[in-house]
C-alpha cells in the first residue's frame, strides 16, 4: 500500500515538502520543521528517509538557481565540521534523545533570533561579524549533527553566517551549495540502515513535482525581495522556528 494512500498522511507530507521547498528556495531554516511534521503521520526514521531524496532533488534546483552567488570561504570552513557532524550523528543515532536535541536547538535558535531583532531594531546598521573560520567549523559540526538526525541543519548555519551580513543572494547560494553536499554525505548512512524500501522511494518520487515547484516559486520570490528585508524575515522565522522546536522537544 502506498504511503500516500491516506488523505491525512498525504496532506501532512505535502506541507512538509512545501516547507522544504521554501527553505531550498531561500528561506533557510524553515525546513527544520519538515521532519517533525512528517513524523506526525509516519515513523520518524521513515519520515526522514522519505524526505532525503526530496531534499536532494530540491538541492539541484537551488544550486542551479544560485550557482553564481556563493561564498567559498564559508563553505570551506564549515564543510569539514559538517562532515564530522554527519558522521557523529550517524554513529550516535541510537544514543541521542532527539526530543532533547530539538529542544536545545529550538531554545538557542529562539534566543539568537530575538537577539538579532533587538540589535538591528529600527533599521540599525550593525557591523558585520568577522569571527574566524575555525568558529565556522564548530558551527559546521552542529549543522552536520542536526542535519543527519532530523534534516534540521539550517539554524546552526544561520547563527554563524547571518551576522556576516552577506548580500542576501550570496547567503542563499552559500546555503544551497553547502547543504547539497551535506545531503549527499548523509546517503551512505541511510543506505546502510536500509532506509529506502520501495514504498519510500515511490512516495518520494510522487512528491517530486511539488518539491521542484515549491522551490522554484520561492527562488523567484527571493530574487525579487529587497535585500534589507531579507535578514529581518530570516530572524523572524528563526524566532518562530525556535519556539516551535522548543515546544515540540519539551512536549515530546
Amino acid at each position: 500500500m502506498s504511503l500516500l494512500a491516506d488523505p491525512a498522511t498525504l496532506a501532512v507530507l505535502v506541507a512538509a515538502v512545501v516547507l522544504l521547498g521554501m527553505a531550498k528556495g531561500g528561506l533557510a531554516g524553515v525546513g527544520a520543521l519538515a521532519t517533525p511534521l512528517a513524523a506526525l503521520v509516519l515513523p520518524p526514521a521513515t519520515a526522514a528517509a522519505l524526505l532525503l531524496p526530496v531534499l536532494i532533488v530540491q538541492d539541484v534546483v537551488s544550486v542551479w538557481a544560485f550557482r553564481r552567488t556563493w561564498d567559498g570561504w564559508i563553505i570551506g570552513w564549515m564543510l569539514p565540521g559538517a562532515a564530522l557532524g554527519v558522521a557523529a550523528g550517524w554513529f550516535y543515532a541510537d544514543r541521542v534523545n532527539e526530543a532533547q536535541l530539538m529542544a536545545a536547538l529550538g531554545a538557542i535558535t529562539l534566543a539568537f533570533g530575538l537577539y538579532r531583532l533587538w540589535v538591528e531594531r529600527g533599521g540599525r546598521v550593525v557591523a558585520a561579524s568577522t569571527s574566524p573560520g575555525w568558529v565556522g567549523s564548530l558551527f559546521g559540526v552542529a549543522t552536520g549533527v542536526t542535519s543527519q538526525i532530523a534534516h534540521a541543519g539550517g539554524p546552526p548555519f544561520q547563527m554563524w553566517v547571518t551576522p556576516r551580513r552577506l548580500p542576501h543572494l550570496v547567503f542563499i547560494g552559500t546555503s544551497s551549495i553547502l547543504f547539497a553536499i551535506v545531503n549527499w554525505m548523509k546517503v551512505p548512512a541511510y543506505v546502510a540502515l536500509g532506509a529506502f524500501p520501495r514504498e519510500v522511494l515511490v512516495a518520494a518520487a510522487l512528491l517530486m513535482p511539488l518539491a521542484i515547484g515549491s522551490t522554484l516559486l520561492t527562488v523567484r520570490w527571493m530574487r525579487g525581495m529587497r535585500p534589507e528585508r531579507f535578514y529581518i524575515l530570516i530572524y523572524l522565522l528563526m524566532v518562530l522556528l525556535g519556539a516551535k522546536l522548543l515546544w515540540d522537544g519539551l512536549s515530546g
